[in-house]
Order: structure tokens, then C-alpha cells, then sequence
């Protein structure tokens, strides 16, 4: 009994200690946290005020009033809704069509030996590394030879630049898969087609959830393509918009309007990652399902 004291004893003792040495992680965690509520509760703040009560620091006393109308001028009077449309047509669709290529090829090079899969696989990694600005002028120059622009312009432009990253993420969960699975499923008479998308794609839902959260974001929040390649207002997406709006301050002076839209073009990424961080979470750590 004297014996599970002591252990007990020792154990806590090293704990707290363990804990101590975390302290300062911990501080620093916080102090970054309250500073990004603080910064985007003063943003929220400054989009429900007038012009004047930004510039004066009276943000948050609200002496005019509250006013909602700076959202519905953003929406419509900045064109926010048109940027809006825009990137959720990009993220949307650029997502749905790099999940329908990068798994099926992420399955095929972690379960199949094949002459040219370890190339493959290299040239993924370095599709990754490659700076955008490094190939941005060769594709200007190709768009421009060939009259290709618009929105399926940019769609093609982020599907090409989230495959390899999409397919390289998948790449481990396949891998960690039993193949006792296939196994099953071919004496069951399952084709390897029908294996994959029956069988093995629900099994890595996590990983395919998590990488499709990261291409959303990566795609809405996507700027310099955009800047270079959307040539109307037409096909601006919320990034490029913002900047507009941004130049268009020194003529209207709405910066009530402006915070508003930046809130609006915030919103969509903040909720999909809190509504589904859980899901997040399981996807970056569990690397695939073991059977």
C-alpha cells in the first residue's frame, strides 16, 4: 500500500512538473488567442459602425446607432455578392473534381506496384514545391496565345495546383488500409473499380473531409492567380474584391461597408472549420483506417 503511495506520489510530482514545462507554450497560446478574438471582435465592431465612429475610436460605443445596412451595402453596392458567388463556384467545383482525381490515383499508387510509381510519386512532390510565380508567366503567355480566360480558366488553374497536394495527403491513408478488404470484396465479385469507390473511399471519409477543408480554404482565400487571370468583375473572386473595395475607399469612404465585407467573406471558412473540426482533427491524425 506504502508502495502505490509513493508511486502515486511520484507520478503527480512529475506531471506537475511536465506541466510546468509546458507553461510558457500554454501563455504564449493564449496571448495569440485573445489577441485574434480581440482583433476580429473589433472588425465586427467596426462593420456594424459609421466612418466616422472608426476613424474617432468610438467603435463600440455605437452613438449612431447599429447599423446592419453597412452589410447590405457590402453585399450589394461593393458587389460582395457577385466576389461571393465567384469563389464558391471555384472552391465548390475545383474541390469536387480534385477529390474525383487524386483518390482514385492516391489508391492506385499506395495499393498497386507498377512500372513508374515511384516517378509518379516524385513528380507529385515536386509539383508541390514549385513556386506559383514561377509558372505563372508561362501560363499567361499560353491563355493569351490561345484566348482562353474566364471562370473555367480558374477552375482549371486550382484543380491543376491542389492535385498534387490532394493526392500526396491520400497517399498514406490508402496505404494503411488492410487488404484483407479487397480480399473480401473480390471473392465477393466486386470489380476494382467498384472495390474502391464501395469499399475503400468511405473508409478514409475523414482524410477526404479534412483535405477537402484545406482545398476550400486554399481556393477561397486564393489571390494572385485570381489577380492575374480575372479580367472582369464577372469572374473576381472575394480576394481580388476585397482589394477593390479597398481602392474603391478613397472615393466613398465607406469604411462601415468595407469591414462588412471582409466579416462576409470571413464567415463561410470560420464556420465550415468550427462546424467540422472535430472531423478535421481525426483526418490530420489518424493517417487511414487499420484493419
Amino acid at each position: 500500500m506504502r508502495k502505490r503511495n509513493k508511486e502515486n506520489v511520484f507520478r503527480s510530482k512529475v506531471n506537475w512538473r511536465k506541466e510546468l514545462t509546458l507553461l510558457p507554450g500554454y501563455l504564449i497560446l493564449a496571448i495569440w488567442i485573445a489577441f485574434t478574438a480581440a482583433f476580429l471582435i473589433w472588425i465586427l465592431g467596426a462593420s456594424l459602425s459609421t466612418s466616422r465612429e472608426i476613424f474617432t475610436g468610438t467603435v463600440f460605443k455605437f452613438e449612431s446607432g447599429v447599423h446592419f445596412e453597412n452589410y447590405a451595402s457590402a453585399w450589394k453596392g461593393n458587389n460582395v455578392s457577385v466576389y461571393f458567388a465567384n469563389s464558391l463556384l471555384y472552391a465548390v467545383s475545383s474541390c469536387i473534381v480534385v477529390i474525383l482525381i487524386s483518390a482514385p490515383a492516391a489508391y492506385v499508387l499506395s495499393r498497386f506496384t507498377f512500372l513508374g510509381n515511384k516517378g509518379v510519386k516524385t513528380g507529385l512532390i515536386l509539383a508541390m514545391s514549385i513556386p506559383e510565380v514561377m509558372i505563372i508567366m508561362p501560363i499567361y503567355s499560353l491563355t493569351a496565345q490561345y484566348h482562353i480566360r474566364g471562370r473555367i480558366l480558374l477552375i482549371i488553374l486550382y484543380i491543376l495546383l491542389r492535385v498534387p497536394f490532394t493526392t500526396t495527403y491520400l497517399l498514406n491513408f490508402f496505404a494503411s488500409l488492410s487488404r484483407s478488404y479487397e480480399e473480401a470484396a473480390a471473392i465477393d465479385g466486386c470489380t476494382p473499380a467498384k472495390t474502391f469507390w464501395k469499399i475503400m473511399f468511405p473508409l478514409i471519409q475523414p482524410a477526404i473531409v479534412t483535405v477537402t477543408i484545406f482545398n476550400f480554404m486554399s481556393v477561397w482565400n486564393e489571390f494572385f492567380m485570381a489577380l492575374i487571370f480575372a479580367t472582369s468583375t464577372e469572374t473576381t473572386p472575394v480576394g481580388v474584391g476585397l482589394l477593390q473595395i479597398v481602392n474603391a475607399m478613397k472615393y466613398t469612404g465607406d469604411y462601415g461597408g468595407l469591414f462588412a465585407a471582409v466579416i462576409i467573406v470571413f464567415l463561410p471558412t470560420f464556420l465550415l472549420y468550427v462546424i467540422l473540426s472535430e472531423k478535421i482533427i481525426a483526418g490530420v491524425t489518424g493517417g487511414g483506417v487499420k484493419g
